[in-house]
């Protein structure tokens, strides 16, 4: 063997064992993006952290040493315990959602949860009167919300998923559907409703967390934290059902069961979120989104505290900017609507399909 041809050798074996050492089943690929994840995780919580003050100390009317500080702290605290509710219910609800679908398009909402809820309220107004749809408050009111939306779920996942032709393809067709009938009804019940009613009404149909009540906070907190572990602790399960039912069927997984399992549990958090705060169609969608860029990996158990970590902290600067720079509270949820709005725009425009 000549020279050259050794060195050529030497270069082909330097080669090969460098593509071998970036190969690995480790999360993520490099150290470095190990390190990036941990910096960004770690900004971001800082960030919600003291936007969270922000909103609770900066520009209180009350001073410190008055008796009247603590109870306007507890209203406001009552806010920051809405957006975190809110960041954990559409951020593991989004990204297991588009997990098992294998799609990183389609969110929650397009099984019609909003619909639902704007269809409960809408009618509630329209059939028993403004007097009627202002007593609707209160923890059976909030109760029942969610059981309808959770019961339209399982009928939706019962009927379609099982049996020898379901699939997730027809379920998601099948919300569309439904979605937009109830969209359509409740436009029509809308447009027959009174000036002072409609504007009645339009106060529920933004999502807000002003819409909160801390009187559903013992029901509301156990039950999002259950779910979440829930979700959390089938994080290996959910890196199996996103490489597809082939895949996940190989690795000894009980594809439909597995399937209706993590619909339920999404079921039930994207009900109690519409429930307490109000639609928010888009807000999942962009926390995924920015997830997928900020946490370079397939593994859910590092995908999952970047979406939460990503929702309260867009929930908590947005509330603080608007409310403290721009003093316009009440268009936040808008705003953040019509960010993810944007982007998800974009993001079919690139891919060109769902």
């Amino acid at each position: 063997m000549n020279a050259l041809e050794q060195k050529q050798t030497e270069h082909v074996q330097v080669k090969t064992s460098s593509h071998h050492k970036r190969r690995s089943a480790r999360a993520f690929r490099t150290k470095k993006e190990e390190r990036r994840y941990w910096i960004i995780l770690s900004s971001l919580i800082v960030l919600g952290i003291i936007s969270s003050l922000g909103l609770l100390l900066y520009n209180n009317p009350v001073p410190v040493d008055s008796p009247s500080f603590i109870p306007v702290v507890e209203r406001r605290i009552v806010g920051i315990v809405a957006m975190l509710i809110a960041a954990v219910c559409h951020s593991l609800s989004t990204v297991a959602f588009q997990s098992i679908t294998n799609n990183r398009i389609v969110t929650p909402s397009l099984l019609g949860f909003e619909s639902l809820y704007s269809a409960i309220q809408t009618g509630t107004i329209f059939l028993f009167g403004a007097s009627a749809f202002i007593s609707f408050t209160g923890l059976s009111s909030f109760l029942l919300q969610v059981v309808l939306m959770v019961s339209l779920s399982l009928i939706l996942y019962g009927w379609l998923l099982s049996g020898k032709y379901g699939n997730l393809q027809l379920m998601l067709l099948i919300g569309i559907i439904i979605g937009g009938g109830l969209g359509s009804i409740s436009s029509f019940m809308r447009r027959l409703l009174a000036p002072s009613e409609f504007d009645l009404l339009q106060t529920r149909l933004f999502g807000s967390v002003n819409n909160a009540d801390a009187a559903y906070f013992p029901i509301v907190i156990p039950l999002v934290i259950l779910v979440a572990v829930l979700i959390i602790a089938k994080s290996n399960r959910l890196n199996a059902l996103s490489l597809g039912k082939d895949v996940a069927t190989t690795f000894g997984i009980k594809f439909q069961p597995s399937i209706i399992y993590m619909l339920v549990l999404i079921a039930i958090l994207m009900s109690v979120s519409t429930a307490l705060i109000g639609p928010l169609t888009f807000f999942g969608f962009l926390i995924a989104i920015l997830s997928y860029q900020a946490a370079p990996t397939y593994d859910h158990k590092y995908v999952f505290p970047m979406a939460m970590a990503i929702g309260f902290c867009v929930l908590t600067t947005a509330y603080f900017i608007m409310y403290h720079v721009f003093n316009s509270q009440a268009v936040v949820t808008v705003i953040i609507e019509l960010f993810g709005g944007i982007i998800f725009l974009i993001v079919i425009l690139r891919k060109r399909s769902l």
